[in-house]
């Protein structure tokens, strides 16, 4: 008989390897519809003239009701990419946007998620940074930065004359991915026209994405945040009617598990102070 502790264990360990969600207290078949192989105990004439069907035969064929099933979740899938861009060009205000994220479910991590992860700071900020996504800390408290990474993220502002409520922080998506693995390209694209209606509503003076997959799917870059870093960029939208610069920087929670890029991490934020002094030495009285 298993011991407390030993299910102590057990549980432990799954949390550890990110089995952090219970989806059902049954096991699901999932290869049902699968003809099963003969036992192991069960003798096959290799001489006699009937054949035996590999067991992945049936799926070669699929049934009516099948192909029908298939092609309205293919349909289902593309009306949510063709609706996102739709749903989120009506918003017109922030709280606007965070209604229509409420509303959606074109995004599988919600399914999953505890809460909506959306915006924390000023609205009317001149730096918005975007993130990655939501961790644990974040899902439940249902704010973007709030855990280790969001401490550090704190700091980093402060060493530059910055608090949380000079800045809009935000994430490429708006829901915790389970286990807090990366999010998919395709959980990315479902959230993107919200990011970018986002920017286009808040119109920052810089826009500082976090991370590797936070520069790539707002910059359309394809090398890693180690070339991308302390570079300037240019942020575009067919609704922007100029494009808003742009520079990448090493996510917080990759600085709290390398220090040795804490030193890359100050230069990159004292080159947005800079440009932040310029911009505001440059515009009109």
């Amino acid at each position: 008989m298993t011991s407390h502790i030993q299910l102590r264990s057990i549980l432990e360990w799954h949390q550890l390897v990110g089995v952090d969600e219970t989806i059902t207290s049954k096991p699901v078949n999932r290869v049902s519809d699968l003809e099963l192989q003969p036992p192991l105990d069960t003798p096959i004439n290799l001489k006699s003239s009937v054949s035996v069907e590999s067991p992945f035969a049936k799926s070669k064929t699929t049934s009516p009701d099948s192909r029908k099933k298939a092609e309205l979740i293919s349909k289902s899938s593309r009306d949510t990419l063709q609706s996102a861009p739709d749903i989120a060009a009506s918003a017109n205000s922030v709280e606007d946007l965070r209604i229509a994220l409420e509303n959606f479910d074109g995004c599988t991590l919600k399914k999953t998620a505890t809460n909506l992860v959306f915006v924390d700071g000023n609205d009317s900020a001149e730096i918005l940074f975007i993130g990655e996504g939501p961790g644990a800390e974040e899902d439940r408290r249902g704010r973007p930065f709030v855990g280790p990474s969001g401490i550090l993220l704190e700091k980093m502002l402060a060493s530059i004359g910055l608090t949380r409520s000079n800045v809009l922080i935000s994430n490429t998506v708006f829901w915790r991915p389970p286990g807090n693995r990366t999010p998919t390209p395709q959980e990315i694209i479902a959230c993107l026209p919200f990011v970018e209606r986002l920017v286009e509503i808040v119109k920052p003076k810089i826009l500082v994405p976090l991370g590797g997959a936070a520069a790539k799917s707002l910059l359309g870059e394809t090398q890693g945040i180690g070339r991308l870093r302390g570079r300037w960029f240019e942020f575009k939208t067919p609704n922007l009617l100029c494009p808003v610069i742009s520079t990448p920087m090493f996510h917080p929670a990759y600085l709290l598990r390398t220090s040795t890029q804490k030193r890359a991490a100050w230069n990159d934020l004292r080159l947005v102070r800079k440009k932040l002094d310029e911009m505001q030495l440059d515009a009109p009285a």
